[in-house]
């Protein structure tokens, strides 16, 4: 199973999902690997934000070394599934698809711990780092949900 999470930025929603998930493959032994980008370019090349960093090895989770890069349209023959953080990014997503195929592949993340509900991670970006343990606990939640239904 091949996992993208994608925001806007790639520098703090998918980056933080990104690492999340990949301790949730370490410990549950799963057959997956995860990667993150972003629907913009604004920060190509960058590691993801201070916060989201502080954020995530509060938890054990390390993300310092992870670099920003753009969603393409070549994801889509790399990935199982895409993951967006909300549904703006979604459409974004979808704009690039080149089929039905594509389409299916994109999902928006929360509908895994809220089905059909099609609730957004909310963007921590312009917040104080009470949205940054928000934001932490919403996609720890997810990837857990998404972990066990890869290890079924």
């Amino acid at each position: 199973m091949k996992i993208l999470m994608v925001c806007l930025g790639n520098i703090c929603r998918s980056p933080m999902a990104e690492g999340i998930m990949r301790l949730k493959i370490e410990q549950y032994e799963l057959a997956a690997t995860v990667d993150s980008a972003g629907t913009s370019n604004y920060h190509e090349g960058e590691h993801p934000d201070k916060r989201s960093i502080l954020n995530g090895k509060k938890h054990n989770v390390d993300i310092s070394q992870l670099v920003s890069r753009p969603f393409t349209t070549a994801d889509f023959d790399q990935f199982d599934v895409i993951y967006a953080m909300d549904s703006e990014n979604m459409k974004n997503i979808i704009r690039l698809a080149r089929n039905e195929t594509d389409k299916a592949k994109v999902k928006l993340i929360l509908n895994e711990i809220y089905p059909a509900t099609n609730k957004a991670v909310p963007d921590p970006y312009f917040g104080g780092e009470g949205g940054f343990e928000n934001v932490f606990n919403l996609l720890d939640e997810a990837c857990e949900v998404i972990a066990k239904k890869i290890k079924q």
